[in-house]
């Protein structure tokens, strides 16, 4: 019976093992981590280069936001590979998210 009870427990296991790209693949992992450092990047560039001291804050990080909406479609194209939309959204939600405090770091509102 404990052999059974075992053997159901390591084939459950098993079968769950595919079913999410993990970290311990490289490849994607290091696409991922590409496309976030390549969002990012043009979110810095684009907050920096805006005249934005007397700008509404959330007016133009989401402008910033969407200037680098290519790159956000990058990094939703690689570690989105389900096509979820919700996990779609939350990326593009972060992308604001980091604009903001791209542009407030720009403004010296935010230590940095």
């Amino acid at each position: 019976m404990r052999l059974a009870a075992v053997l159901s427990l390591l084939l459950l296991s098993s079968a769950c093992a595919g079913a999410y790209h993990t970290s311990s693949d490289g490849r994607l992992q290091t696409r991922i981590d590409t496309s976030y450092e390549a969002r990012d990047q043009c979110l810095a560039r684009h907050s920096a280069a805006n005249d934005i001291s007397h700008s509404d804050t959330r007016t133009i990080a989401q402008a910033v936001a969407l200037a680098c909406a290519a790159e956000t479609e990058r990094l939703i194209e690689v570690s989105n590979r389900d096509g979820d939309p919700k996990v779609s959204a939350a990326i593009r939600k972060d992308s604001e998210f980091r604009a903001m405090g791209y542009v407030l770091r720009a403004r010296g509102q935010v230590g940095g």
